[in-house]
């Protein structure tokens, strides 16, 4: 697997909070991995932050509390607080998160360290059945975020762009499961998407647009929006109860 390329902004940007992070962590800095969107075309400067992953050899929660006042400063440049993890705890948890790690398997730039991501092994019973429960449990919020807007527009827009992105990690498992390579690129993936299922993705790609756009939508192309969803969920969720 050819690792994604690094754009200089992205690498520019990084680099003081990296160096901030390696010198207090010290030996026990195992490796430093950018991941998500950071490392593709769908990265936009002025709506996504730049996603990382710490490794660490041991655990250390006085790390944690001298990381975490951070937050905001990074926070104004687009940085997001990082994942942190251990080696052992990767390999105890490849069962319980296999969706997660799969696509950091997809989409990581190892920036410091040993890349212990590119090898690892995800079974596929249990990246079906994270898949099933992701795909209820999304029903179940279409369900709930379109009764608490209460008919706000605003409200609407805003959740399905918002939410979009998260379900690109799922969209990719499902193609995984189906026996496809998963691209990385938001449009890649509902094409590979459609072909691997079936399913229409026509309101997906509806959704990217306006991500991209952002313009208004009015309240019946909401809910034209919010059935399309539900019913591209139900029948992916029906696809994967299949497999």
């Amino acid at each position: 697997m050819t690792e994604p390329l690094i754009e200089r902004d992205i690498q520019k940007r990084f680099e003081p909070f990296m160096e901030e992070i390696s010198s207090h962590a010290g030996d026990n800095l195992h490796s430093v991995l950018i991941t998500g969107s950071a490392l593709t075309q769908d990265y936009d400067p002025k709506h996504s932050d730049i996603n990382s992953l710490l490794v660490l050899l041991q655990m250390d929660l006085h790390l944690l509390e001298w990381l975490a006042p951070l937050g905001k400063k990074y926070g104004k440049k687009g940085i997001a607080a990082p994942l942190i993890m251990t080696p052992e705890f990767v390999k105890k948890s490849l069962d319980v998160f296999p969706l997660e790690f799969l696509n950091i398997k997809l989409l990581h730039h190892c920036v410091k360290g040993e890349d212990i991501f590119n090898d690892i092994v995800i079974q596929i019973p249990d990246l079906r059945r994270h898949c099933e429960r992701e795909l209820k449990t999304r029903l179940i919020g279409l369900r709930q975020h379109f009764l608490k807007a209460a008919g706000d527009a605003g409200i609407l827009t805003e959740e399905f762009i918002t939410s979009f992105s998260g379900y690109m990690p799922l969209f990719r498992g499902i193609i995984f499961l189906k026996g496809g390579e998963p691209p990385v690129l938001y449009h890649d993936v509902l094409g590979a998407l459609e072909k691997a299922t079936g399913v229409n993705v026509d309101v997906f790609s509806r959704v990217l647009k306006q991500k991209k756009e952002r313009g208004r939508l009015s309240i019946s192309q909401l809910t034209d929006i919010f059935e399309g969803y539900y019913a591209a969920i139900r029948k992916l969720g029906d696809i994967v109860d299949d497999l």
